[in-house]
């Protein structure tokens, strides 16, 4: 019988990346897990270079390779303590369980380039797909085309060459919202929100209230925090004439001006009405209990997960449309909120 005599390459170590990049095999490992100490990142990068031309497989994952899969996929999401992103990557985690698979959850925080490295960061770790909600830059693309690992893309508004991604209607659900207290009679809305040409939640407030002919009510800048509505709140009650309605472009945004209206002794909605976005559980236990548009979480994290794990048209996009949650922040009677 005739047998096969060629001998199997022998796998990289981490000795082998260490002489390759002229590091220590702990800066090596330093690299690979993201600490327990800091690597400069001109080091880092030879490191990682060193990886890819070696092709080298950290130990957890190698023994993985067996089967062929780690089971693990990653998320990269700027703060998983906001709570939309807290709910997005549970919803992920509960629909990739159902696969069989695990999941990695990395924040990042900085310009493109902090993403792009979280995603080499993710590549090290030999994940089986990720997924990033990130605005789409040059060196995130880069990036992602750099590991050549299964990616879709999250919260986006518009397809992305190459690349699957997913997101929610911003712009029908703020249209929706602001219909909304238009229907309650107010005429003067205003908007806390990040300002951008291409931020679609102020597009559809704005859009609405030209539709209805309004002027657009006063605008305050606001991060997605809660001390970040707090202060455009403030800043709103200094105005000369204030608006009687709010449209905010998170929830947590809205608890923040529902404090400051709270201090400025203005009841809410008899005072301002307010709307917030994303359908988060804080709104119904807000006081009171906060209009909200909620995003579909739930639909957006099955078919993130199904991208990853079946083969798809690589620049499809899919939009989601989003649902109106009517509660008493609005003006509507309390037991409405189901209707």
């Amino acid at each position: 019988m005739a047998t096969d005599d060629a001998t199997p390459p022998r796998r990289a170590t981490r000795a082998d990346v260490a002489r390759y990049a002229g590091v220590s095999p702990a800066v090596v490992s330093y690299t690979v897990n993201a600490g327990p100490r800091a690597v400069a990142p001109a080091t880092r990068a030879r490191v990682q270079e060193a990886i890819r031309a070696l092709g080298y497989r950290p130990n957890a994952a190698a023994r993985t390779l067996k089967v062929g899969l780690t089971k693990m996929f990653g998320i990269i999401v700027p703060d998983s303590s906001n709570p939309f992103f807290a709910l997005l990557a549970h919803a992920i985690e509960d629909a990739a369980a159902t696969k069989g698979y695990a999941l990695i959850v990395v924040n990042f925080d900085g310009p493109p380039e902090a993403v792009a490295n979280s995603i080499r960061s993710l590549a090290l770790r030999q994940v089986d797909g990720m997924l990033v909600a990130a605005e789409v830059s040059m060196p995130i693309l880069g990036a992602i085309a750099e590991t050549g690992i299964r990616t879709v893309l999250l919260n986006q508004t518009v397809a992305v060459q190459g690349i699957p991604a997913i997101g929610p209607d911003l712009y029908g659900g703020a249209q929706e919202a602001v219909r909304h207290l238009i229907w309650h009679g107010h005429t003067r809305i205003g908007y806390v929100g990040e300002l951008g040409p291409g931020d679609q939640r102020q597009r559809g407030w704005r859009d609405a209230l030209a539709a209805a002919n309004l002027e657009p009510g006063p605008v305050a800048a606001a991060r997605y925090t809660r001390e970040g509505g707090y202060a455009a709140g403030q800043r709103l009650m200094r105005e000369p004439i204030r608006p009687t309605a709010v449209f905010a472009s998170s929830d947590m945004q809205a608890v923040g001006v529902l404090r400051a209206l709270h201090e400025a002794g203005v009841g809410v909605p008899e005072g301002i009405a307010v709307i917030g976005y994303d359908g988060s559980p804080e709104s119904e236990y807000s006081w009171p209990a906060l209009t909200t548009v909620q995003q579909p979480v739930v639909d957006m994290a099955r078919e993130a997960v199904e991208r990853l794990v079946a083969p798809v048209e690589s620049s499809s996009f899919t939009l989601h449309g989003t649902t109106l949650i009517v509660r008493q922040s609005c003006g509507c009677p309390m037991g409405s909120a189901d209707d």
